[in-house]
């Protein structure tokens, strides 16, 4: 992936200032002490394994450190992480449909929504020896290539064929408490970037095209049939370092989250993710 590292003049100027963010819910929420997850019914065995759920993902999205997902440390706090809640709200996901013979209200799918008292999250995360990282966060621009067989796009903020993972990128951004901006069809047209050239094209182009963002994140998936998973590579230049990381046999949802998540441990000062998964 060399060849991203190449330098680039910016674009003519019916590029200049076009803002192509990822419509809808692109925007990391603001709330870095919210996080939510699908539980069975609403009582409370459920819920209790909801709020430590969550709570993993808190503490990745306020300390920007995604190596704590699965971190045994975490077990004794998820297991007591009601103490860390201030509030939490459920969404029927089958709101206004009717119940069927065998699945009453508690064995039904509901939106748990969690919110944390921040001052007893930042206590924990130091007692793990982490900050919060609650200066300001880069707008990340993202540009991924989707390669399928004979299928290869690149992810933009309005094309039909990457919908769904446009919407993977929306929920990424959020479970990570990043911002992230997606190229539109016509600035890449415009620029003369393709799926096939991505690779090669200058980060410094890139950023001009998703403008409004201050560090450009790259990625190529291509499909194994194999692994039945996409193998991913991923680039991030930031304050004059090249960041490289890689891994393979993943959905693209869990993809999205873990590059998202890899930018956000670079960004926050956490350490480099470059290292084969």
């Amino acid at each position: 992936m060399s060849a991203l590292l190449g330098t680039g003049r910016s674009l003519i100027a019916i590029l200049a200032g076009v803002l192509v963010c990822c419509s809808s819910a692109a925007v990391a929420d603001d709330n870095l002490y919210r996080a939510q997850t699908v539980v069975t019914g609403q009582l409370e065995p459920n819920r209790l394994l909801g709020f430590g759920t969550c709570l993993e993902d808190v503490l990745i999205k306020v300390s920007g450190q995604p190596e704590l997902a699965g971190d045994i440390r975490l077990v004794p706090y998820k297991a007591r992480a009601r103490e860390f809640v201030s509030d939490f709200s459920y969404h029927d996901q089958f709101a206004g449909k009717p119940h069927r013979d065998e699945q009453g209200t508690r064995d039904r799918p509901y939106d748990l929504t969690v919110e944390f008292d921040g001052k007893k999250v930042d206590g924990l995360l130091g007692e793990l020896g982490l900050k919060p990282w609650l200066s300001h966060r880069p707008v990340l621009g993202v540009f991924v290539e989707m390669q399928q067989g004979p299928k290869d796009f690149i992810v933009t903020t309005d094309g039909a064929q990457s919908e769904l993972q446009r919407d993977a990128l929306a929920a990424a951004a959020d479970k990570r408490g990043m911002h992230v901006v997606l190229p539109a069809s016509a600035a890449l047209a415009a620029a003369n970037v393709t799926a096939a050239k991505l690779l090669s094209v200058p980060l410094a182009t890139l950023a001009s095209i998703a403008s409004g963002s201050e560090a450009v994140l790259v990625g190529r998936l291509v499909w194994d049939d194999n692994e039945l998973g996409w193998a991913t590579q991923w680039q991030l230049v930031w304050q004059g370092k090249d960041h490289t990381w890689r891994f393979r046999g993943v959905t693209f949802d869990e993809a999205f989250v873990r590059s998202v998540g890899g930018a956000a441990q670079v960004l926050s000062g956490n350490g480099d993710p470059g290292r084969t998964r």
